[in-house]
């Protein structure tokens, strides 16, 4: 076996396994009378972990040096800080728009 479980063919496929039985999780809570706020919540968190599971295996950032992952996070909220401040100047642009006729 390799160093590490996710380097094989195995491994990839037991990964790849995991992440369908977790959208397969999101199906089923989908189905769920769940409140709208517990739905939301809950298909989030899933969201996230499929994420950063595909993050860490499919694009072998689990296989990097810890500085790039630690490097990644700073970028990541800035990314989503910058764009919590342009988001508001699409909606104000799109109001300010003339009708078309």
């Amino acid at each position: 076996m390799s160093a590490s479980y996710g380097s094989t063919m195995k491994g990839y496929l037991g990964i790849w396994i995991g992440l369908i039985c977790i959208v397969g999780i999101e199906v089923f809570l989908t189905y769920r009378n769940l409140s709208t706020r517990e739905l939301i919540v809950s298909l989030l968190v899933l969201a996230f972990i499929e994420a950063g599971i595909a993050v860490l295996y499919f694009m072998h950032l689990k296989y990097e040096k810890p500085s790039l992952f630690w490097s990644l996070i700073p970028a990541t909220i800035f990314v989503l800080f910058m764009m919590n401040h342009v988001w508001p100047d699409a909606y104000r642009l799109a109001s300010l728009r003339l009708p078309i006729h």
